[in-house]
C-alpha cells in the first residue's frame, strides 16, 4: 500500500515538473505584439523642400514626441527637409538646422519662398523688360554680359538686375526652382537634349506661348511653338 501511494505521488510531481517547465519555456510577450507604428515609422522616403518654423520647435532624434530632442529651433528659422515618413497618422520630416540633423513634426512648418520666385509684378515686370531688352546681343558660350551670353548667363543677368539671386547655370537654376504647372510672366523655361541630354538650356516666359532667350545666334524671342524648340520643352519652374 505504501509503495502505491509513493508512486502515485511521485508520478503526481514529475507531471507537475513537466506542466512547470514548459511554462517556464513560453515567452511572456510574443514579437508579433509589437508595435505596428513603430515599425512602420523605421521606413523613411526621400523629401525635398525649403520650410520655416511657425514656432519655437523640438528637433527630435527620431520621429514621434517620444524621442529625444536635439535641440529647440527658433520661430522663423528656415530649415531644409531631406527625408519623410509616417509615425501614426503623424508625418515627420527630417531636417538640417543650425549644423544638426533631426525629426519635425511636418504640421510645425510652413512652406519658405523660394528665392526666385516672383512675389511682385513689378519685380516680373522689371525681369522681362530687361531681358527684351537685350535682344540682339550675340550668343556666346560662356557669356554673362552684354558683350554676349549663353542661355544661363542670359537669364541670371536679367534677374540680378532684378535684385533676384539666381545661380549660374542651367542645372543649377534647374534645381533651385520648382516645376508649375501653369506658368507666369517671369518663370523659367527649360529644355532638354539640346546640344547635350537631359536639361541642357533655360529661357524666360514672356507670355502667349513665348520666350525669351539667348540661343542660336542672339538672344530673341521664340515661340514654344517653334519646331525645334517645342519638341525639347521641358517644364516651367519658378
Amino acid at each position: 500500500m505504501r509503495k502505491l501511494v509513493f508512486t502515485l505521488f511521485a508520478s503526481t510531481m514529475m507531471f507537475s515538473g513537466t506542466i512547470s517547465a514548459a511554462g517556464a519555456e513560453a515567452p511572456t510577450t510574443s514579437p508579433a505584439t509589437e508595435s505596428v507604428q513603430q515599425v512602420s515609422s523605421s521606413q523613411a522616403t526621400a523629401k525635398s523642400g525649403t520650410f520655416v518654423l511657425k514656432h519655437n520647435s523640438n528637433v527630435r532624434l527620431d520621429a514621434g514626441i517620444t524621442n529625444k530632442s536635439l535641440l529647440v529651433a527658433k520661430k522663423g528659422t528656415k530649415v531644409t527637409a531631406t527625408h519623410e515618413k509616417k509615425y501614426g497618422s503623424q508625418t515627420w520630416y527630417k531636417i538640417n538646422v543650425n549644423g544638426k540633423s533631426g525629426w519635425i513634426l511636418s504640421t510645425l512648418l510652413s512652406s519658405a519662398t523660394t528665392k526666385v520666385s516672383a512675389t511682385t509684378s513689378a519685380a516680373t515686370s522689371g525681369v522681362v523688360s530687361t531681358a527684351m531688352s537685350l535682344r540682339g546681343i550675340p550668343y556666346k558660350f560662356g557669356g554673362t554680359s552684354t558683350a554676349g551670353f549663353d542661355c544661363s548667363g542670359f537669364t541670371q543677368y536679367a534677374f540680378e538686375k532684378n535684385g533676384k539671386s539666381l545661380s549660374r547655370t542651367t542645372l543649377s537654376q534647374f534645381a533651385e526652382t520648382s516645376a508649375v504647372s501653369t506658368p507666369k510672366v517671369g518663370d523659367l523655361v527649360f529644355f532638354a537634349n539640346t546640344y547635350r541630354p537631359g536639361i541642357s538650356h533655360v529661357g524666360i516666359y514672356i507670355g502667349n506661348n513665348k520666350f525669351v532667350h539667348s540661343g542660336g545666334s542672339k538672344a530673341e524671342v521664340v515661340s514654344l511653338d517653334n519646331s525645334y524648340w517645342g519638341p525639347k520643352f521641358h517644364s516651367f519652374r519658378r
